[in-house]
């Protein structure tokens, strides 16, 4: 066989089609995962309306310093099986003894009811929730009341 016998072969209309519709298939199947991310991870709107905030943003900044003023610092809930602890912390570095600490637990993306959990504390000072919470993600807004003082604050649980 001689290197003139040999022909290449013709590029067609079907070809062409081919990878038109190859190309387009994959953008499709890469938006169409994308999407399902975004949805499945979006955790929602954190105001409804950004101007209504703004007026109580100064008596935001003054709770927080508040909170900081009583030296307290919060662990990281973790869970216990179908459960969530967490530890409270006084400026000397001992637990906070006594406190009343309630949460609620909000589905990132809205698809559970809200939960609402009590905490008692246990022998060695950390708080576990006395309600259980279901397997997933939630976001906890928590709130730590003490002899009349307050702490807010809100943590990802997964």
């Amino acid at each position: 066989m001689t290197r003139e016998s040999v022909r290449p072969k013709k590029f067609t209309g079907y070809h062409a089609a081919a990878m038109i519709v190859a190309f387009f298939a994959v953008v499709v199947a890469v938006n169409m995962m994308m999407a399902r991310f975004a949805v499945s991870t979006f955790s929602g709107t954190l105001v409804d309306n950004s101007y209504v905030a703004s007026q109580s943003y100064n008596k935001w900044l003054e709770e927080s310093r508040k909170q900081q003023a009583h030296g307290w610092t919060a662990s990281q809930v973790t869970r216990l099986e179908d459960k969530v602890a967490m530890t409270v912390r006084i400026a000397d570095d001992s637990a906070l003894q006594d406190a009343e600490i309630t949460a609620t637990a909000e589905h990132p993306v809205g698809r559970a009811d809200p939960i609402t959990l009590h905490f008692v504390q246990d022998r060695t000072g950390t708080y576990i929730s006395r309600d259980i919470l279901p397997e997933g993600r939630w976001k906890l807004r928590i709130t730590i009341m003490h002899r009349g003082n307050k702490m807010a604050l809100a943590q990802d649980v997964f």
